[in-house]
């Protein structure tokens, strides 16, 4: 059994470590409102670009002279998965759920004779895509000096992924984040980025008969990379306000786990003190009678 000292120090400790998951879990509850606010004030532009998207899409014919973000390589061979990840820990399965994601896609993939690399956003997550795929890291985009990741880190990765595309590195890109639903639940996502897959929401009625000027394929030519970059500007909002309420979950738990462990060592510690009191006075006792 442990010495009064030894518990004492015990309870001691754990509650320092209380106080740490309680103030981080106030600091995660401060940005997550503005994590939150970003992702969701991001979500209505991205929707209505998709819908022009989809405008423009449904009257033109994709071809070999279609701009190749949309038309693509003509082959499938070569997956390229975006993952992005934080670079803080202290969050719960919020990393470890979206490298899941991944690896689930890039083992499927390889089952079907597909190529996989991989392009990696962060810190987190790196170690275990880099043990089980040491040879398939393409790129890792560093943001560790970046305190709030936003579009002009967005711009930097379209801009790669561009660059790579153009030189032949792959045919196919996903992306992986996690999407922000609650403070509670944060669900991680994959969808493909590149070739731009033809959003489904079609503009009807009215926009049929909608003239445009100049041709369709020449503005889809210019929508195509900001179409690029605002889902990866959307998939890093997303991300932050998931990190933060992940964070602030984690952190709520850590603070009532530690607060339990120290009513039972609190309850250990008192017992353990009676127990010596309760023998030292039979010591007394036994010695007076001796006497």
């Amino acid at each position: 059994m442990a010495s009064l000292k030894e518990l004492k120090g015990r309870i001691n400790s754990v509650k320092s470590t209380q106080k740490i998951t309680k103030a981080k879990q106030m600091v995660a509850a401060a940005k997550l409102r503005k994590a939150q606010a970003a992702a969701e004030s991001a979500r209505p532009y991205a929707a209505r670009l998709a819908e022009v998207m989809g405008s423009l899409a449904s009257k033109i014919t994709v071809s070999e002279n279609s701009p190749k973000l949309l038309a693509g390589t003509g082959s499938d061979q070569v997956h390229l998965l975006v993952v992005a990840n934080s670079d803080k820990g202290l969050c719960g399965a919020f990393n470890s759920n979206i490298v899941k994601a991944a690896r689930a896609k890039a083992r499927e993939l390889e089952a079907e004779g597909k190529t996989v690399l991989f392009y990696l956003i962060g810190r987190k997550g790196r170690a275990v895509i880099k043990r089980e795929h040491p040879k398939q890291i393409a790129h890792m985009f560093d943001t560790t000096d970046v305190r709030d990741p936003g579009f002009n880190e967005a711009e930097r990765v379209a801009d790669e992924l561009v660059a790579m595309y153009e030189d032949g590195k792959f045919d196919v890109a996903h992306l992986f984040f996690s999407k922000f639903r609650s403070a509670l639940l944060q669900e991680p996502t994959g969808m493909q980025i590149i070739p731009v897959p033809a959003p489904k929401e079609a503009a009807t009625g009215s926009d049929a008969v909608t003239e445009y000027e100049p041709e369709e394929e020449e503005i889809l030519a210019a929508l195509l990379p900001r179409y690029l970059k605002t889902q990866i500007f959307g998939a890093l909002l997303e991300n932050a306000a998931s990190e933060q309420g992940a964070s602030m979950t984690a952190m709520d738990n850590a603070t009532r786990n530690a607060g339990e462990l120290i009513d039972k060592l609190t309850i250990v510690y008192n017992r353990t003190r009676q127990a010596a009191i309760t023998t030292e006075l039979v010591e007394i006792i036994a010695g007076a009678e001796a006497l």
